[in-house]
Formats: structure tokens, C-alpha cells, sequence
């Protein structure tokens, strides 16, 4: 076994290229026999075993700066940086992350998780060294077709062309995203890769050059391959390349399997100054076969049978529907009803079910790729050309489209239906996808209606409401996962804007007040009175004089969200206004200021506050 003698790339370093292809192949098997019981990010990781070989070794990191885009694919460049060991706890609590993390290792060089900042960062870093001097140090930014469709790359490589700086950026190509890739520019991606004429010149190119088919060639210039290539893609492609108008040199496309090809173009590529690009295609979920099959399942498939690759069941029969699965359907039905509904999703279409939708209307349905900012303008459009979209975007990612929320859709109070997926804690995947900014973000915008359901049921009469005639624009979050409750699909019944509800009373002389998914547990608190605002904007505040007029020794709030400007706070602005002897009474329950590792929900409610014991600890105690 020689992956057990590297512990660093200066290890790496040691080993002949021609024995690179064997470490990289226990690479690959250590990443499967290990995520097989310790879930994580497959398939990614498996298409990328031979690009992280390859860099580390071709590359002095970590002094060379090394930038993961997103970070999905980027296990095998943990094992290879010290973490070999450490491998088996990512994504657990109090185990490493399951992206490159700057206070995890000094080889990360570059905090990630959102996807499309990478060539930003890596130019960044460039600046930056030669600000300081340093002209030698590269800077390398790997990112995926898919990430290379979000707005940031494309800000990122108008900046790289222009700035001559010494960047270079490897586009891993495998054709899928998290999703399909869609777009335009994954099928100019695809022309690119797919074009025998240009191919064939390509070929014909190395051979003037007495080069051999793979492109290994030592003695001729990359600079003459470049200008000639260029040549050979702007006949075969009828057109300039995308990147080389921006002034950024391209290199490829080359099979990004062949680990002495890549180590070869690597090396050529350290000794070329300015901005490069190098085109690689590789297969998502490379050496495990059902991954390589479906790698949108195997993308991040839970557990699975080492022997086999299938997935291990999880649950059972009885388990209720996810919200994801609920809101899919539920917009199904709604869309039946209303021919103006459309459902958008960037790039998270089966995450966020709305595949299901696709199915069945696939014209009503807009995969806009990873474009957060485009899918909330592009929604706001919509809606003033006389549709009703429902924008499905992960409450950690809708933090892009911010300006757009503002300034697009609620200034303009266009009906445009903001769906908020993964709000709150969502676990494993830690602080960069934690959903828990989106109530205080929001919360200070005009003309926005802002809710979150208790359960499942909540959620279809949320959506059912949304779409009603005047609504005007709202929001509507909830979590990952699902709650307790089997029985959702219910009759609609219209909402009341800015009305919550009484579930329980005369119980106690606390009151716990929620909004969302806790409300789940505050009702297992026997001894407290407990309220469900539904909505955070408008505040029930007819509701609130009702708790204030009682009397009650404690007032308690809990939310899954930050306490600086939130669902707390909002309802103690009001008490303080309007009843303040009531407002010194309130307890607030809810993130505290600083970000969440990652974990179990329920370890990291506990740490933060906002579980079972803290709300009956709130409850009976006068601290």
C-alpha cells in the first residue's frame, strides 16, 4: 500500500510519475470504502482523484496557492494534506469539514462551500503576492462547469484577462453540476469537447510538433501549440474562443484520468506567466460504477453497500415526507389549479423537488443553473409579465440574491414567491449551508410577507395562500428533513396574512412563543402555554397584546435562526412599544453571534440553545 507512506505532498513528491496512477487508485478506494459508512460528497471526489495527484504534485503547496471551488470535490486533496487519518470523522461533529477550510489546514488555502468563488479568490491571492514581491508563487483556481455558469466566475475571469496576472484556472468538465448542467455555456463547453473537427485538428497540431496524441511534448513551446490551437478551435467551433477574448490563454480539452498527461500540462502550465486556462474532462463519480451511472443521486448518496455501490435504505414506511418532496408535489397540484404558477430552481432541482414538476410540465419549470441572483430577477420578470413563480432557492445560497429580493421584487411588490429550502440548522454540512441569516436578513424589507410553517400541512397552506390573488411577494422557509407528522396532504385552507395561532393554553404561567419547525417541541413542554406566529412579517400583534394581557411570569422565544434582528427581537420591539412592563419578560432562544460547526441537528440545537431542554430549562427556571 503506498497511500499509507504519504502523509503530505512532499511525500507525494518522492514517488516516480509513473507510479502516480497506483496512488491515485488507493485514492479512490479509500474514498469509497470510507464514505461507504461515512457520509459524505461521492461522486465528485471520485471524478477529481487524479487532478488533486497531479497538483500537489506538479505544485508547491501550500505555498502555491490551491483554491477548490465549492469544495465538493475536494476529499482526495484532504487525505493527501495530513488528514489521511483524520479522513473517516468529515462531516462529523467535532470531526474535519467537509469543505477546504483556512483554520483546518494551511493547505486550504481558501475557505469554500458556495460555489463560483474560487477564480475571485485565486486572483485575490494573486494581487496580493505581487503587491508583496512574490512573482513566483502561482495561484490555482479548480472549478466545475458547473460553478463556472454562476455570475461571480464570469465577474472573476473579465477581471483575469484584464489583469495579465499570474492565475491559473483548471475547468474540471463532467457535464453535471449537482444536477444536469444546463446552460449556454455548458453547450459551448460541450461543442468544445465534442467537436471532431476540432479534436482532429488538435491531433494533427501535436503531430506537426512531433508531439504524441496525448499532448506530451517537451521541446516545442506551449505558447506555439497555444496560437495554433486556436487557430484549429476558431475553424472548427466557427467562432473565437469564449476565454481567449477575454484574454485568458486556453489549454485542452485533455482527459482529465490521464495523470501523466495532467502532471506533464501541469508543469508546462507552472513555467507559463498570466492568465491560463486548462480544459479537463472527467467523469463524475469516477471507479465506482452506480455512480458513474447516476451521479446526481451518488452525488452525496447517504450510505452504501461497498460490495455492491447500492444505497443503504434509510427509515422506514411509516417516515413522513420530506418538506422537499411536500413542496414538490404541493406546487404540482397548485400549478394544475393555476395555469400562471411556474416553478425556478438554480440548479437544485432534485434537491428541492421541483424534478418532480419538471416531469410532469417541464415548460413551467426553469433550471437557470448555479445563478441565484439571475433566478430572483429572472422570477421578478415573470411576475410583471403576468406568471406567478414559485423561486426555490436554499435559504444559505437565497444570501446572493439579496439586492435582488429588494430591489426586484419587493420594491416592486411583484408576486413572486420566495421559497426558502434548508432553513435553519441543516447539519453535516455545517457553516457555509446553515440556513439561519434569512428571518433577521429579510425581516427589515418592505412589502414582503415573511412565514414559516410548523409542519408539513403548514406548508401546503402557506403555498396555497402565496398564490392567492393579491398576494404580492412573499417568503416562505422551512427546513431539511421532515417533522413528526404522516398526515399532510389535507384539503387547502386560505391563511390569513399576518395571523398566528393559540396551540395550546392555561397550562402554566410561561408562554413560549415560535415561529417555525419548534414549535414542534415547545409543544413537549407541558408546563408553558405555547403560541405559533407563523408569520414574522406582518407580526401578529393582536396576538402579542393577547400573551402581554395575560400576565405571564416568562415570555419565551425560540427560532432557528440568528437573534441579532430576529423573530425574538421583533417581538420584543413591539412589547417595549406597546406593553413594556411585558417586554423585561422576554427570553429569547436563538443563534447566538458567531457561526455553527457542523453536526447532528440535534447536538447542534442543543449547543446553540434552541432544543427541548433548553426551552424547558427557559421554562422553569428564572436566570
Amino acid at each position: 500500500m503506498r497511500l499509507k507512506n504519504i502523509e503530505f505532498p512532499s511525500d507525494l513528491k518522492r514517488v516516480p510519475v509513473e507510479e502516480l496512477q497506483a496512488i491515485a487508485d488507493e485514492l479512490r478506494d479509500y474514498i469509497i470504502d470510507t464514505l461507504a459508512t461515512h457520509p459524505g460528497h461521492l461522486a465528485s471526489s471520485l471524478g477529481a482523484v487524479e487532478l488533486a495527484v497531479a497538483l500537489h504534485y506538479v505544485f508547491d503547496t501550500p505555498d502555491d496557492k490551491l483554491v477548490w471551488d465549492v469544495g465538493h470535490q475536494a476529499y482526495a486533496h484532504k487525505i493527501l494534506t495530513g488528514r489521511r487519518e483524520a479522513f473517516h470523522t468529515i462531516r462529523t461533529y467535532g470531526g474535519i469539514s467537509g469543505f477546504p477550510k483556512m483554520s483546518e489546514s494551511a493547505y486550504d488555502a481558501f475557505g469554500t462551500g458556495h460555489s463560483s468563488t474560487s477564480i475571485s479568490a485565486a486572483l485575490g491571492m494573486a494581487t496580493a503576492s505581487k503587491l508583496q514581491g512574490n512573482t513566483k508563487r502561482s495561484h490555482i483556481a479548480v472549478i466545475g462547469d458547473g460553478a463556472l455558469s454562476g455570475g461571480e466566475a464570469f465577474e472573476a475571469l473579465n477581471n483575469v484577462g484584464d489583469s495579465k496576472a499570474n492565475v491559473l484556472v483548471v475547468l474540471n468538465d463532467n457535464g453535471i453540476s449537482i444536477d444536469k448542467a444546463v446552460g449556454g455555456l455548458n453547450s459551448y463547453l460541450t461543442r468544445i469537447t465534442s467537436s471532431r473537427r476540432y479534436n482532429r485538428l488538435k491531433e494533427q497540431v501535436w503531430r506537426r510538433l512531433d508531439g504524441s496524441a496525448g499532448g506530451r511534448r517537451h521541446d516545442h513551446s506551449l505558447g506555439f501549440f497555444q496560437r495554433l490551437t486556436s487557430t484549429a478551435k476558431t475553424a472548427a467551433l466557427g467562432g473565437s474562443n469564449l476565454f481567449e477574448s477575454l484574454g485568458i490563454r486556453y489549454f485542452g480539452p485533455m482527459d482529465g484520468h490521464d495523470l501523466p498527461g495532467l502532471v506533464e500540462m501541469l508543469g508546462r502550465l507552472k513555467e507559463l506567466e498570466g492568465p491560463k486556462l486548462l480544459h479537463i474532462v472527467t467523469t463524475k463519480g469516477k471507479g465506482l460504477r452506480q455512480a458513474e451511472l447516476n451521479p446526481v443521486v451518488y452525488h452525496a448518496p447517504g450510505k452504501f453497500d461497498i460490495r455492491t455501490g447500492d444505497q443503504v435504505p434509510s427509515g422506514n414506511a411509516d417516515t413522513p415526507p420530506k418538506y422537499q418532496e411536500v413542496f414538490g408535489r404541493t406546487i404540482i397540484e397548485l400549478a394544475v389549479q393555476n395555469p400562471a404558477i411556474v416553478g425556478i430552481t438554480p440548479a437544485m432541482a432534485t434537491g428541492c423537488s421541483l424534478n418532480l414538476m419538471m416531469e410532469r410540465m417541464p415548460e413551467r419549470v426553469f433550471d437557470v443553473g448555479i445563478a441565484e441572483q439571475h433566478a430572483v430577477t429572472f422570477a421578478a420578470g415573470l411576475a410583471a409579465g403576468g406568471m406567478l413563480p414559485f423561486c426555490n432557492i436554499y435559504s444559505s445560497f437565497a444570501q446572493r440574491s439579496y439586492d435582488q429580493i429588494v430591489h426586484d421584487v419587493a420594491l416592486q411588490r411583484l408576486p413572486v414567491v420566495l421559497c426558502l429550502d434548508r432553513a435553519g440548522l441543516v447539519g453535516d454540512d455545517g457553516p457555509t449551508h446553515h440556513g439561519l441569516f434569512d428571518l433577521a436578513a429579510l425581516r427589515p424589507v418592505p412589502n414582503l410577507t415573511i412565514c414559516a410553517p410548523m409542519d408539513e400541512r403548514e406548508l401546503r397552506n402557506m403555498m396555497y395562500s402565496a398564490q392567492l390573488p393579491g398576494g404580492g411577494p412573499w417568503v416562505i422557509r422551512y427546513p431539511r428533513g421532515c417533522s413528526e407528522h404522516t398526515e399532510w396532504q389535507t384539503p387547502f385552507e386560505a391563511l390569513e396574512v399576518g395571523k398566528g395561532r393559540c396551540l395550546r393554553e392555561g397550562c402554566g404561567d410561561v408562554a413560549i412563543v415560535t415561529i417555525g419547525t419548534v414549535g414542534n417541541d415547545a409543544l413537549k413542554v407541558a408546563s408553558a402555554d405555547v403560541y405559533d406566529m407563523r408569520f414574522l412579517k406582518p407580526l401578529d400583534t393582536g396576538l402579542l397584546d393577547r400573551i402581554a394581557e395575560r400576565g405571564y411570569r416568562r415570555i419565551v422565544t425560540v427560532e432557528d435562526g440568528v437573534r441579532k434582528g430576529g423573530f425574538g427581537e421583533a417581538v420584543v420591539d413591539y412589547l417595549a412599544e406597546h406593553h413594556p412592563e411585558e417586554a423585561g419578560k422576554v427570553k429569547i432562544l436563538a443563534i447566538g453571534d458567531e457561526f455553527v460547526t457542523h453536526g447532528p441537528v440535534s447536538q447542534l440545537k442543543h449547543d446553540c440553545g434552541i432544543d427541548l431542554d433548553a426551552m424547558r430549562k427557559a421554562v422553569t427556571t428564572n436566570d
